[in-house]
C-alpha cells in the first residue's frame, strides 16, 4: 500500500443543495498513488481541481465519492500531520518571523503541551530551519521588512517545523518575480533533501514542476481528471543549468502538449 492513496475519488461542491444547477463537480474518478518521501506536481488548466486535491488529502474536505486514505488510514478529519504553504505567505503581522515560525508549536500536538517547556529548543529549531533558508539573523524582523521572497522563505519554514509527513505547496511562488522563483526552487529542493517528507507541489510552472518533482501528473479541464502522469529522471540535485538541457526542454514541451489536450477534454 501507497503512503497517500485516492481511488476513484469525486468531489462535489454543493453536494447537499436542492437546486442542483448550484453544484459544481470539481473533480471526477481520480485514482492516484503516492509513496511515503516523493516529490510530485500536479499542473492542468485553471480551475480544474489541483487544489481540490491537496484539500482532499489534507482532509480539508471529503470526497462525494471514493476514498482517500493517508498511512493506512481512511481521511475523515483535518490531518494534524500535515504542512501547508500557499501563494500568499499569510505570515502573522503581529509577530516577528521565528514567532511565525514557531506558531504550529502552539497549535499542533504533542508540541501544543510542551511548548512552555519546550520554548528554547522549539527557538533552537526555527533558527536551524531559517538558516536553512537564508534567513540566519532576520528572526526579529517583521514579516513588513522583509522582501516577498524572504517571507516566502519564512513561509516553507513555518510549514516545516513540527516536521510533518505531508508537505502540501498550493503555487507558493506564483506571486514572485522569475529570478525570486527559481533561487526558491533551490531552496525547497534542498529543505526536501534535508526532511524527506512527502512533498505534493500545486502549479502552472512547467519549469518548476520539472525542476523540483520526481512525478508529474497532468489534470483535465474541469472535472479534473488524471491524464497523464510522467516520471522525471533528470538526477538530483537539480540546477538552473539542468533547465536548459534538451531532455528537460522535451519533458516541459510534452506536459505542455498534454495540458492542451486536457482542455479539449
Amino acid at each position: 500500500m501507497s503512503f497517500i492513496e485516492l481511488t476513484d475519488v469525486d468531489l462535489v461542491y454543493g453536494a447537499t443543495a436542492r437546486d442542483k444547477s448550484t453544484q459544481t463537480l470539481a473533480v471526477s474518478s481520480v485514482t492516484l498513488a503516492i509513496e511515503h518521501g516523493e516529490f510530485l506536481a500536479i499542473v492542468g488548466p485553471s480551475g480544474c481541481g489541483k487544489s481540490t486535491l491537496l484539500k482532499l488529502i489534507s482532509g480539508l474536505v471529503r470526497p462525494s465519492r471514493g476514498k482517500v486514505v493517508v498511512d493506512g488510514k481512511e481521511v475523515t478529519h483535518p490531518l494534524k500531520t500535515v504542512g501547508m504553504a500557499f501563494q500568499n505567505a499569510t505570515l502573522l503581522p503581529w509577530r516577528n518571523i521565528r514567532d511565525n515560525v514557531m506558531l504550529p508549536l502552539e497549535i499542533v500536538e504533542p508540541y501544543r503541551s510542551r511548548q512552555k517547556l519546550d520554548r528554547e529548543k522549539n527557538r533552537e529549531r526555527a533558527e536551524m530551519l531559517l538558516e536553512k533558508v537564508g534567513l540566519s539573523g532576520f528572526g526579529d524582523r517583521m514579516a513588513w521588512q522583509l522582501s516577498g521572497g524572504m517571507q516566502q522563505r519564512a513561509q516553507l519554514c513555518r510549514a516545516l517545523i513540527h516536521e510533518p509527513s505531508i508537505l502540501l505547496l498550493d503555487e507558493p511562488f506564483a506571486a514572485l518575480d522569475t529570478f525570486t522563483r527559481e533561487d526558491l526552487w533551490e531552496v525547497l529542493q534542498e529543505l526536501w533533501s534535508f526532511r524527506k517528507c512527502t512533498v505534493v507541489l500545486v502549479t502552472h510552472e512547467l519549469r518548476e514542476a520539472v525542476y523540483l518533482a520526481r512525478t508529474v501528473h497532468v489534470m483535465s479541464r474541469r472535472p479534473g481528471r488524471i491524464l497523464k502522469t510522467s516520471t522525471i529522471d533528470i538526477p538530483r540535485p537539480r540546477t538552473l543549468e539542468s533547465t536548459f538541457e534538451p531532455g528537460f526542454v522535451g519533458l516541459v514541451h510534452d506536459l505542455r502538449h498534454h495540458i492542451a489536450l486536457g482542455k479539449q477534454h
